[in-house]
C-alpha cells in the first residue's frame, strides 16, 4: 500500500511527497481506518515504527477549519522533548494547510504560554502537569476537544502521571474519541484502560518484545565501569560510528562518563538527562540532530519517542533493569527502514538484567570477544562499591528521673502569691489596724 491509497487530502499528500514518504509503515496503515471510524482504540507498536504519523495523518485528515480559537485535537505526551517533536511534525505535514499547532510544557513561562493559547490554536500538544495548570487557571477552554490522543501511555504511567491523566479526563467533553499509543502492553496499562475506557479496540503492528529486524545486536561482557570506559574509547575510534547514542542508567553515571570522555572529544560530545536545564536539553538534542555533535550520552529521558534521524549505533553502557527500556533504547537506531547497530556492555552485576532482556525478546544476543588491546581495571567507582548495611539495634533508654533544680531561683522569679490584703497594707502603713472607732 502507498499513501495515495489512503483517504488523504491533496495538501497532506503533497507534504508527504516533498519529504519522499511514499509507503506507510504497518502501524500507520492499520491505524488509519480505525482512527477515521471514530472508535476508541489502543495502538501497540515498537519504537521507531512511525507511531507519531500514525495518529497525525488521520487527525489532520479529519480536521476542519473553524473560526473558533479553541483547539479541536489534544495530544498528551510525557516529556518536553516529545512536545517539541510532535509540534514540528505537525508543521512539516501542514505547509499547505492553515493548521496552527501549539506546544506547552513545564519549566517554561506559563504566562507566555497562556498568551499564545489565547491567540487561538487548532492542535494542542502538552505534558500533563502544565496542561492541567492552564485548564484550572481558566486559560484553556476544552469544550471543542473532539480527539484526545495519549502518546507513550506506558511511559506516562511509569513516570507517575496517572493522577493527572484521570483528573484531565474529567475536564474534557464526554463526546470525544480516545486514542492511545504504547510501545509495550504492561499490566498497569491494561488496568488503566479497563478502568477509564472500558473495552477498546486494539491495533497491534508486532507482538510486544519482538526485536527490530533491521537492528544488529551484539554484546560485550565487561566487568566494571572503568573497563567499559576503556572499551568505549576503542570502539569510538571506528570510522563507522558516525552518530552514536550512549545510554547509561542514571544522571550521576551520565555526568561521570561525560567528564571522563570530554577531554578526548571536546567538540563532538554531549550529555542529556533530567537535571539539565530546559534550554540545555533542547540545544543538545538539536545539535545532535543537526550533526554538530557526534556522540550523545543520555539517560532514558530521550529513549522514549524522540526521533533522531541517522543514528548509526546505540551503545548500552549498562543494561536497564526493565527489559522494555532496552527495546526503547535500541529503537533510536534502525529507524525508517535503515540498518542500525546496537552494542551492549554487560557487567558482572548486569547478567540477570540481560537475561531478562533476552527472555523478553525471545532472542539470544550474539557475544563478541573483547579486543586484545583492551585494558582491564580493578578500580571500582563509588556506584559499584558494595554497600554494607549495618543492622540497627535499638536499646531502650532508661527513663531519666527529673528532680528539683540544683539551685534556688532568684526571689523575683519565684512564683509566690505577693498580693496583700487591705488590712495588711494598713498595718504596714500605720503600724496598727486602722478602725473607725465605736459606734455611738
Amino acid at each position: 500500500m502507498r499513501f495515495e491509497d489512503l483517504n488523504l487530502s491533496n495538501p497532506i499528500l503533497n507534504a508527504l511527497n516533498e519529504r519522499e514518504f511514499t509507503t506507510p509503515t504497518p502501524i500507520q496503515e492499520r491505524v488509519f481506518s480505525k482512527f477515521m471510524s471514530g472508535v476508541d482504540f489502543l495502538g501497540i507498536a515498537q519504537t521507531g515504527t512511525g507511531k507519531t504519523l500514525a495518529y497525525l495523518l488521520p487527525a489532520l485528515r479529519l480536521w476542519k477549519f473553524t473560526k473558533s480559537p479553541l483547539p479541536q485535537v489534544l495530544i498528551v505526551v510525557p516529556t518536553r522533548e516529545l512536545v517539541i517533536q510532535v509540534v514540528e511534525e505537525i508543521e512539516k505535514l501542514t505547509p499547505y494547510m492553515n493548521v496552527h499547532p501549539v506546544g506547552v510544557y513545564g519549566g517554561a513561562n506559563i504566562n507566555t504560554q497562556a498568551q499564545t493559547i489565547m491567540q487561538g490554536l487548532d492542535f494542542l500538544v502538552a505534558t500533563p502537569g502544565r496542561l492541567l495548570d492552564l485548564i484550572l487557571n481558566g486559560v484553556l477552554n476544552t469544550k471543542n476537544i473532539r480527539k484526545f490522543i495519549i502518546d507513550e501511555v506506558d511511559e506516562m504511567l511509569d513516570l507517575g502521571f496517572r493522577p493527572q491523566l484521570t483528573r484531565l479526563m474529567d475536564l474534557l467533553p464526554e463526546q470525544r474519541q480516545n486514542v492511545m499509543f504504547s510501545a509495550t502492553m504492561t499490566e498497569e496499562v491494561e488496568t488503566f484502560i479497563q478502568e477509564y475506557f472500558g473495552a477498546v479496540d486494539r491495533v497491534e503492528a508486532a507482538p510486544v518484545g519482538t526485536p527490530l529486524a533491521n537492528i544488529n545486536q551484539t554484546l560485550y561482557e565487561i566487568p566494571n565501569f572503568n573497563t567499559k570506559r576503556n572499551l568505549l574509547r576503542i570502539l569510538l575510534e571506528n570510522d563507522e560510528m558516525k552518530k552514536v547514542m550512549i545510554f547509561v542508567s542514571n544522571k550521576r553515571m551520565a555526568d561521570t562518563l561525560y567528564d571522563e570522555l570530554i577531554i578526548d572529544y571536546p567538540e563532538v560530545l554531549g550529555v542529556i538527562h533530567s537535571n539539565k536545564a530546559q534550554n540545555n536539553r533542547f540545544n543538545t538534542v538539536k545539535d545532535f540532530k543537526e550533526d554538530r555533535l557526534q556522540y550523545l550520552i543520555a539517560t532514558d529521558v530521550v529513549a522514549r519517542g524522540i526521533d533522531i534521524e541517522g543514528v548509526t549505533h546505540v551503545i548500552n553502557f549498562d543494561i536497564p533493569e526493565v527489559p522494555e527500556n532496552y527495546m526503547h533504547r535500541i529503537g533510536r537506531t534502525g529507524r525508517a527502514d535503515k540498518r542500525g547497530e546496537s552494542i551492549a556492555f554487560v557487567g558482572d552485576r548486569e547478567r540477570d538484567f540481560m537475561a531478562a532482556v533476552e527472555t523478553f525478546m525471545s532472542k539470544k544476543v550474539d557475544r563478541v570477544p573483547n579486543p586484545e588491546d583492551l585494558v582491564y581495571s580493578d578500580v571500582l567507582v563509588d556506584a559499584e562499591k558494595p554497600v554494607i548495611k549495618m543492622k540497627n539495634i535499638f536499646v531502650k533508654q532508661k527513663k531519666r528521673e527529673v528532680g528539683p533544680a540544683f539551685h534556688e531561683k532568684k526571689l523575683k522569679n519565684q512564683k509566690v502569691n505577693m498580693k496583700k490584703t487591705r488590712a495588711e497594707k494598713m498595718k504596714e502603713k500605720y503600724k496598727k489596724p486602722k478602725t473607725r472607732g465605736q459606734k455611738q
